[in-house]
């Protein structure tokens, strides 16, 4: 490990500085429904302007909206938002009764609002033989100007019946154990289903939620009684987070409840880029600050943890566009904080080097010892900082899960750098002879102990206490 501790190190530096700086950079597609995801840093609202609007979920009628309802309101205008294409929208719930809405980098507020509140349409649409039959996600145009034919198959995709047909729907299992989607409709849509399934097997047959395809399976035989029973391909049928969704698309393909707008702030771009450079002026401001106390007070070892510094900076910067991460200002103060925590872990094995040294240990010997026996003050820290902010993402708000996020990557990455990054460059130094001077390390002539520093000498340490 010790002779490719330093060749692994420069590869991933090397792959982070490509990731970070490398112009349209894109991931491959993990499913054929997809396209390449380009690598890019992704902005929050607050860095890069938008809408956000706080709705709440007024009663329909009589009937009062329960918290169930209401995730499930937040579920469809979450799938309408995500369908307008908009980098990284938010969509929660607060309280008992509201939904916040956020919308980064759009330009047309009127229409995320005039789509965030109408009341959808459910469609069940036959499929023409002459298509090939659409995926799961994908737009279609439906034809709503003519009815369907009666006899043959219909030239373009047009409407049977909308969803105000639907009666009721719910996951159950086939014979064979397998997790279904059942529905039953309503007489004419029983009517209208019978006569089409009859005359239409093995054709399919789509399930549309504003001009996307929910579903479409195929039909294996004539469906008189207006029970009907949907299985996915595969030997253990849907999964029950996918049947969960299509009975809702189903039971509330529109709004269950009326959306009322409460509040709105519209955030320019141009204010978006000014939080984003006083943001960025702050982070690089943390990190001189950091650098020049390590130089001042910790010498040559101050010098290798500001290249670790420098490393995680541009290893943490990658991991945000892969990932991706989306930046908020809360993000960037989880970075800033992390940044501090980096270079903890330095100073709690920079001091206990000192001490090694002033003990009687040679150079190589008090660096080991260093590291091996601060290993455990380092670990207990980071853990406890990864269990809160473990909590604070599952448990938070979108903007806590956001800060927690980064701050979980930044502890996983700081944990790299002193330990790995670090340890690995002042092996190499101690070495060298001009790098056995006393004064490199912040210490005297009479503390420092300069006997012979050798490889063997390092393996001679032992790792823990």
């Amino acid at each position: 490990m010790r002779r490719t501790g330093p060749i692994l190190i420069a590869v991933i530096g090397i792959l982070a500085l490509f990731i970070d700086f490398w112009p349209n950079l894109s991931l491959p597609a993990l499913t054929g429904t997809e396209g390449p995801r380009k690598i890019e840093t992704k902005l929050g609202l607050d860095l890069q302007g938008g809408l956000k609007v706080e709705y709440r979920v007024d009663p329909n009628g009589s009937r009062a909206p329960t918290i169930a309802d209401v995730e499930v309101v937040k579920q469809i205008i979450e799938r309408r938002v995500n369908a307008t294409g908009v980098s990284e929208p938010v969509v929660v719930t607060s309280g008992t009764d509201r939904i916040v809405v956020e919308v980064p980098g759009i330009s047309d507020t009127a229409a995320i609002r005039k789509l965030v509140g109408q009341t959808g349409q459910l469609q069940f649409v036959p499929i023409p033989t002459s298509m090939q039959p659409p995926a799961q996600g994908a737009p279609l145009t439906v034809d709503t100007a003519s009815a369907c034919p009666t006899t043959g198959s219909p030239s373009a995709p047009c409407v049977l019946f909308g969803g105000e047909e639907l009666q009721s729907a719910n996951v159950g299992n086939d014979q064979q154990g397998r997790r279904t989607v059942n529905f039953v409709l309503k007489e004419k849509g029983k009517n209208l289903f019978a006569a089409w399934t009859t005359a239409h097997s093995r054709e399919y047959f789509a399930i549309v939620l504003d001009n996307a395809v929910i579903s479409a399976p195929v039909i294996n035989e004539p469906i008189p009684g207006g029970n009907v029973q949907i299985s996915a391909g595969g030997l253990g049928g849907f999964t029950k987070p996918e049947a969960d969704e299509l009975v809702n698309v189903l039971r509330f393909g529109s709004l269950p409840f009326p959306v009322e707008e409460l509040a709105s702030d519209t955030i320019a771009p141009t204010l978006g880029q000014e939080f984003l450079k006083s943001s960025l002026l702050a982070g690089g401001i943390a990190i001189l600050l950091v650098i020049f106390f390590m130089l001042l007070h910790y010498r040559l070892p101050g010098v290798v943890a500001s290249f670790a510094l420098l490393y995680y900076a541009v290893l943490v910067l990658a991991l945000f566009r892969l990932i991706p991460v989306t930046l908020t200002l809360a993000g960037i103060a989880g970075f800033v904080l992390s940044v501090g925590m980096a270079v903890d872990a330095n100073i709690l094995i920079f001091e206990r080097s000192k001490e090694e040294l002033r003990s009687g240990k040679s150079l190589a010997q008090a660096i080991e010892a260093g590291f091996a026996r601060a290993w455990n003050s380092i670990l207990d820290s980071n853990v406890s900082s990864l269990i809160t902010a473990t909590i604070l993402y599952l448990f938070g708000s979108s903007v806590i899960q956001g800060f927690a996020l980064v701050l979980i990557i930044g502890v996983l990455a700081s944990m790299f750098t002193a330990i790995t990054v670090t340890r690995s460059v002042l092996r190499l130094i101690v070495v060298r002879e001009w790098a056995r001077k006393a004064w490199l390390y912040g210490v005297s002539d009479s503390e420092f102990t300069a006997r012979p520093t050798t490889r063997s000498g390092l393996r001679r340490e032992p790792r823990s206490v």
